[in-house]
């Protein structure tokens, strides 16, 4: 079986996940409310330090994405993953990329004990004005992908919380 469902937490009505056209393979995502991000800070003091030059900038150290909430969660056969992706104008046209660069959501997130299993976008704001992103908004994509193991797999862990749980 393969669903979206909105997580426990929300009561009213939000909009699922959903492909655009008959042919797409990414379901679109969207904000369930009022977003703003700051662009990330930099710090060209540490910069000077490091590089000894003037005009570079590094991320500041305490820089952390922003996590966009979503509302939903995601029900899928044990061999399968979804991958979440941007939207390709987030960077052109928003200067929003994700933090992780490309996001994985395992069969065993769905309806664990930290948040009930929903997805988040991490987005870092590149530009230099903050972007606000309005409840119902676009975020990205959500492809679903198979798979496989190797013959000698012997993974028996089992998950215990929510986000970036599995490499704590």
């Amino acid at each position: 079986m393969r669903m979206f469902e909105k997580v426990s937490r929300i009561e009213e009505d939000i909009k699922l996940p959903e492909r655009s056209t008959a042919y797409s393979a990414g379901y679109d995502f969207f904000a369930i409310e009022y977003t703003e991000i700051k662009p990330i800070e930099h710090d060209v003091e540490i910069a000077q330090s490091m590089y000894g030059a003037t005009g570079v900038e590094v991320l500041h150290e305490n820089t952390k994405p922003t996590m966009v909430r979503t509302g939903v969660k995601v029900k899928m056969p044990e061999d399968e993953f979804l991958m979440l992706v941007n939207r390709s104008s987030n960077p052109s046209k928003k200067n929003l990329i994700l933090a992780n660069g490309v996001g994985i959501i395992d069969a065993d997130y769905y309806g664990n004990s930290d948040n009930d299993g929903e997805m988040m976008f991490p987005f870092y704001n590149v530009g230099k004005e903050p972007i606000v992103i309005k409840k119902g908004d676009k975020l990205g994509q959500g492809i679903f992908m198979k798979y496989g193991l190797t013959d000698n797999d012997n993974a028996e862990g089992e998950r215990v919380g929510g986000f970036g749980s599995t490499g704590k």
